[in-house]
């Protein structure tokens, strides 16, 4: 068995969402840090009453670009080894010993290819257009445990029982076009709101609900004994003696149980399948991607003064959903048992009185058994052979929901506000597992052009890292994960440059 391909499944498909990653960014498409951050538009991507005091105009592509990566027991170099499988990663004990009994993995990416946002009296306006990207797996230590026992000695297939099932892996790609409005509608309360056209370039979901494998099969070494002619005489050549040896084969079995489901909406994805009718290979077309669907979102907010220097704030954003032609989609799975051998079905029609009938069952029976074993040892546990899908159209369009976020925060403020302390929740509704953080932050805002907050969310880095952002002008970047080396199980940077626009609203009724 060779070891380089022992996430088989999970690489091939994750070449794809590689590919794409690497080519579109997505949608983590907010920083915490930022939120009390006034004289910076970026945290109207949290709430969209939150304007900021300038109008402005982003760099396109790099005007917005936010990437993350998180995951709730893995390390950013435990993910850096899964991506690249050199086949030793599940080896490390130390490794096996991090994770927990699920172990989810979130990346997220994007960029905003157009945007900017400007005051007309009251209201502030703003558009985009920008490109999202969600990526969330759940992988379970059982499936590393089985990598790290059966890796590289064949013989432990013939005797073992696993379940790997509970993978999951996901995928939601599009391109947003966004129109927002912020208006103040007393000297206490402000109100906001965007609508949003999605354009899909792709949605995969793959789910790998059971994956069961059950065996107890004689050594070759043994079969070889009982295909021996000379041996089977000498040995079981009486009504007794091959009573035994059907006692000994009623023992023996091979199952396969299977419930697997694989859903794809991304045109220039093709599932190429083999003269079995079984997904045989991922092909990838570049050439061919286009509109695989359309959506629709909205995100909503407000903010309120409740003290002078005291604000309450909240908002829903990525309130929505997508639709996959059916056109763009291919559907395949796998269920139910479709191998399970019993020694007995081969022991009943050996014949005790008739020593030459066992060695057509022994015959029968190796073939039948090697088929089991080249299907779970072709290449790996989560391979093609094993798992046998068959591809088959949709009926009807996909729906897909947006990874949507509820988001609550509180400020407090100093020296005529500018010294802010802040505490900020929120929960993003991602699959296949939501992600809730708590942040708290102090912000220091002297003038527009110059913004500085430090915060420490304590949830998805487990304690154990902080944030940073500094605006200067047109330049803004900033971590709510400040990466402290390889052991980092949350990490996200922000870049931000743009060109200011109109001066800081007037009071006045717009």
């Amino acid at each position: 068995m060779t070891t380089n391909k022992l996430l088989c499944s999970f690489r091939l498909t994750g070449v794809f969402f590689i590919m794409l990653v690497c080519t579109l960014s997505a949608n983590a498409q907010f920083l915490r840090t930022s939120y009390f951050m006034e004289g910076t538009h970026y945290r109207q991507q949290l709430n969209p009453a939150l304007a900021p005091g300038r109008g402005y105009v982003n760099i396109p592509v790099i005007g917005a670009f936010n990437a993350s990566v998180s995951s709730t027991s893995l390390g950013y170099q435990d993910i850096v080894d899964i991506i690249d499988d050199n086949g030793e990663f599940y080896r490390n004990q130390d490794f096996l010993g991090r994770l927990k009994d699920n172990n989810t993995l979130n990346l997220n990416l994007n960029t905003e290819i157009l945007s900017a946002g400007w005051y007309k009296g009251k209201n502030f306006w703003s558009f985009n257009v920008g490109l999202r990207t969600d990526i969330g797996a759940n992988l379970t230590k059982n499936l590393f445990t089985f990598l790290n026992e059966m890796d590289g000695i064949e013989d432990n297939w013939r005797n073992s029982r696993y379940d790997v099932g509970g993978q999951e892996l996901h995928i939601q790609a599009y391109t947003e076009i966004g129109l927002g409005l912020s208006r103040q509608i007393n000297d206490r309360l402000t109100v906001g709101g965007r609508v949003k056209a999605l354009l899909g370039i792709g949605n995969m979901q793959l789910k790998l609900n059971r994956v069961y494998m059950n065996a107890n099969l004689p050594s070759d070494a043994r079969i070889n004994q009982l295909q021996d002619q000379n041996y089977l005489m000498s040995n079981y050549n009486t009504p007794a003696k091959i009573n035994e040896l059907k006692k000994e084969f009623d023992a023996y079995q091979a199952q396969i149980d299977l419930d697997v489901a694989l859903e794809s909406s991304f045109k220039g994805l093709n599932l190429v399948e083999n003269q079995d009718g079984y997904i045989d290979d991922f092909d990838f077309e570049s050439k061919d991607m286009g509109i695989a669907g359309y959506g629709f979102g909205i995100d909503l907010g407000a903010s309120y003064k409740i003290l002078d220097n005291l604000t309450v704030s909240a908002s829903v954003i990525d309130l929505g959903f997508m639709s996959w032609k059916k056109d763009a989609t291919k559907i395949a799975s796998a269920s139910a048992s479709d191998l399970n051998m019993k020694g007995s079905d081969y022991t009943n029609r050996i014949d005790v009185n008739n020593p030459n009938s066992i060695m057509d069952v022994v015959n029968e029976f190796q073939k039948d058994a090697e088929g089991y074993m080249d299907r779970v040892t072709g290449g790996d546990v989560l391979d093609y052979d094993l798992l046998q899908m068959r591809v088959g159209d949709a009926s009807e369009n996909r729906k897909s929901r947006l990874a949507a976020t509820l988001v609550l925060g509180a400020e407090y403020g100093f020296f005529n506000n500018k010294l802010a302390v802040g505490a900020l929740s929120t929960t993003r509704f991602l699959q296949p597992k939501a992600m809730t953080e708590l942040t708290l932050s102090a912000n220091y805002r002297p003038k527009n052009y110059f913004n500085l907050a430090v915060s420490y969310s304590m949830i998805q880095s487990a304690g154990k890292s902080f944030g940073l952002a500094v605006k200067l002008g047109p330049l803004f970047v900033g971590t709510d994960y400040m990466f402290l080396g390889k052991n980092s199980n949350s990490v996200n940077g922000f870049l931000g440059i743009s060109i200011p626009l109109n001066k800081r609203k007037v009071n006045k009724e717009g």
